[in-house]
């Protein structure tokens, strides 16, 4: 009867553990993307803060294909300005699924670190720390 119960248990850890590591998996995804945005939000920015320096006689280039082609100023500061704002947006965005992950993550590592201890108090015939097991 106890072979059977911590068998169960066993089980039911493996798949709680497959989940855990699944869910860190899927964590790490979302800070490299937060880590990305941080660094397109920062080249951005100084972008930005380089048109202040530009003088009226200075030229502004914009990459299209393999060449320069010249850009109005306005313009071209203005598609700055726009992009910041979607990368502020998806900072958010990504903020949020990160919060909901590092939550997800936490509960199912307190869901595996139980399982452990019930597994182990089976295998030990004994309930750890004093506590009864609940059967």
């Amino acid at each position: 009867m106890a072979e059977a119960k911590a068998a169960a248990v066993q089980a039911r850890l493996q798949a709680a553990s497959l989940a855990f590591t699944k869910l860190e998996t899927e964590l790490s995804g979302v800070v490299e993307a937060r880590q990305r945005l941080d660094s397109q939000l920062s080249e951005n920015e100084l972008v930005l803060k380089e048109f202040s320096l530009l003088k009226s006689h200075n030229t502004v280039y914009k990459l299209v294909g393999p060449s320069l082609v010249p850009q109005e100023e306005a313009e071209a500061k203005q598609n700055v300005e726009k992009r910041l704002e979607f990368i502020r947006s998806e900072i958010k965005r990504v903020e949020a699924q990160l919060k909901d992950s590092e939550e997800k993550t936490g509960k199912k590592r307190g869901e595996v670190m139980a399982l452990q201890q019930e597994f182990q108090a089976l295998q030990g015939g004994a309930p750890q720390g004093g506590r009864p097991v609940a059967a």
